[in-house]
């Protein structure tokens, strides 16, 4: 099992990767971070209303067996990719990717891996 540091240091071995955080969307703090070109502080808090909204929308829908594997937003020249722990889904894996770098099919499984290794 990695711990947060290490599952981010794994994270940005994606092609591609530019910054990754561990984010804690009870509160909307950040529990981890690396790399740059981007705030992830107020990455981590917009994406956790993110994140709720899905949540409120798939009780509302009546999913409520159902789980988030991930959220993927895709911007001119980013992808990002919000994962929520399957063990603890209050907590969440982001990731930034340069579009023009990077493999999504690939970074989408490198993230899975990474969540699923990763210890609290």
């Amino acid at each position: 099992m990695a711990s947060i540091n290490e599952a981010m240091e794994d994270l940005m071995t994606i092609d591609g990767a530019k910054a990754a955080a561990v984010v804690d969307s009870d509160s909307g703090m950040v529990l981890g971070k690396i790399g740059g070109g981007i705030d992830l502080d107020v990455a981590g808090a917009g994406n956790t209303e993110v994140v709720r909204a899905k949540l409120k929308t798939m009780k509302a829908l009546g999913l409520t067996k159902d789980a988030i594997d991930d959220i993927l937003i895709t911007l001119s020249s980013q992808y990002h990719i919000i994962r929520p722990m399957a063990a603890r889904p209050a907590v969440f894996i982001y990731l930034v990717l340069d579009k023009s770098k990077s493999n999504l099919a690939l970074a989408r499984i490198k993230t899975a891996e990474c969540e699923s290794n990763m210890t609290l």
